[in-house]
C-alpha cells in the first residue's frame, strides 16, 4: 500500500502582488483548516515541521497536530521534522503520545538532526555536540518506545532510574521515521537501526537517489531487519492547479523568495534564477508543479523508480494565498491521489 500526503513548515514569506506577510497566529489557524481539508479529501498523512525563525510559523508541531486531530478521522499526523537534538526525548514522547490519544492512534514522529540550527543556542546546546546529541537522543527515543518504564544512563541527556513515562501510545508504540537530506552516513545509521527513512528530495534529479535507497535496503538486510520495517518515503516541493502554465508561474515567486532568503544565510545555496526553476519543475527536476496529470505522472514515476512507500508533497514552499493552498490540497486529494493509487493498484 502506498501513502500520499502533505508536508509543510507553515511558511510566512511575503505574498506576491500584495507583499502581505501573514502573522504567525493567522498562518497557524490556516494550517488547521488545511489539515481538516486534507483529511476530507482522503490524503493519508499531514506532516508539520519544527523551526525557530521568523519565516516559519511553527515551533511546536505537536500543538498544531493536536488541534488538527480533533476534527479529523483518518489522516495520520506527523512532525516533519522534530529536531530531536535540541529537544528532551521524554517530553517529545509524551507530547506525541497525547496527540496519539486525541487522534485515536494516528500520531507519528519524524525525527531529524535539524538542518536549521536556531534551536541549538535557543535551548542551550552546543553545535560542537551536533552528532553526539542526535545519536544519544535518538537512542533514548527508541528506548522510550519500548515500554512504559524507563531506565537510562545519559551523557547528553538526563539519567532516569526506573521511571514511568505517560501517557502511552494507543497501539503500544509510536511510529518513528528518521529524515535525511541524502547523506550516505545518515542512510547507513538509519538502516543499521532498522528504522523507516524519509529523504528530502528538493534539488537535482530525484532518480539519482536510487543508489542510496538500494544501499539503505542492503544495509538493513545485512543487519537482519525485517523487510517490512525498511520503509522509504520522500518529500518534495510542489503545487497543483488546473492550468499547467499558471501553476508553474504562480509557484515561482514564493519558491524564489524562500530560496533567496536561505541563500543569504547559507554559503552553499544560490539565489534562484528562472532558468534553474524551470529545470526543477521539468520532468527531470525535483519539484512537482503543474496540472493534475503532470503531478500525478511525476509522483508515479518517482515512487515506482525509487520504490517509495510514501510520498509527501511539500505544499507550499514560501507563501501563497490560503485559498490557493486549499484548492491545491483539494486537487491533490481528489484528482492526483486517485490516479496514483489506481496505477499501483493495477500493478498488484
Amino acid at each position: 500500500m502506498i501513502e500520499l500526503g502533505i508536508s509543510t513548515f507553515g511558511e510566512t514569506t511575503p505574498i506576491e502582488h500584495t507583499g502581505e506577510v501573514l502573522s504567525h497566529d493567522q498562518r497557524i489557524r490556516n494550517m488547521i483548516k488545511e489539515i481538516e481539508l486534507a483529511d476530507q479529501v482522503g490524503l493519508d498523512i499531514y506532516a508539520v515541521g519544527e523551526h525557530h525563525r521568523k519565516d516559519f510559523a511553527v515551533s511546536a508541531p505537536e500543538i498544531i497536530l493536536a488541534a488538527g486531530a480533533v476534527n479529523t478521522k483518518h489522516i495520520k499526523l506527523s512532525s516533519a521534522t522534530t529536531n530531536i537534538s535540541s529537544n528532551d526525548p521524554v517530553r517529545v514522547f509524551q507530547n506525541f503520545a497525547t496527540v496519539d490519544a486525541l487522534s485515536n492512534g494516528r500520531a507519528e514522529i519524524m525525527l531529524g538532526r535539524g538542518s536549521f540550527i536556531e534551536s541549538f543556542p535557543l535551548f542551550g546546546y552546543n553545535l560542537e555536540d551536533y552528532e553526539e546529541l542526535f545519536n544519544e537522543k535518538l537512542a533514548m527515543m527508541l528506548e522510550l518506545n519500548k515500554g512504559e518504564i524507563l531506565t537510562w544512563k545519559g551523557d547528553f541527556t538526563q539519567t532516569v532510574d526506573h521511571r514511568g513515562v505517560y501517557p502511552r501510545p494507543v497501539n503500544g508504540k509510536l511510529p518513528l521515521w528518521v529524515a535525511t537530506g541524502g547523506s550516505p552516513d545518515s542512510t547507513l545509521r538509519i538502516a543499521s537501526l532498522g528504522l523507516p527513512i524519509v529523504y528530502a528530495i528538493i534539488g537535482g534529479n530525484p532518480m539519482h537517489f536510487k543508489p542510496l535507497i538500494d544501499y539503505y535496503h542492503r544495509v538493513g538486510k545485512a543487519y537482519h531487519h525485517p523487510a517490512e520495517n525498511l520503509k522509504v518515503a520522500a518529500h518534495s516541493w510542489g503545487f497543483v492547479k488546473e492550468n499547467h502554465e499558471e501553476a508553474i508561474e504562480q509557484y515561482f515567486h514564493p519558491t524564489k523568495t524562500l530560496t533567496d532568503q536561505l541563500a543569504m544565510e547559507r554559503p552553499h545555496w544560490q539565489e534562484m534564477t528562472k532558468e534553474q526553476y524551470l529545470q526543477a519543475v521539468s520532468d527531470e527536476g525535483a519539484m512537482f508543479v503543474g496540472n493534475v496529470e503532470h503531478v500525478a505522472n511525476k509522483i508515479i514515476r518517482i515512487m515506482e523508480t525509487l520504490g517509495l512507500e510514501r510520498f509527501m508533497l511539500h505544499l507550499p514552499v514560501g507563501s501563497i494565498p490560503h485559498e490557493d493552498t486549499m484548492h491545491a490540497i483539494k486537487l491533490y486529494g481528489e484528482e492526483v491521489a486517485p490516479r496514483v493509487r489506481h496505477y499501483f493498484e493495477k500493478k498488484i
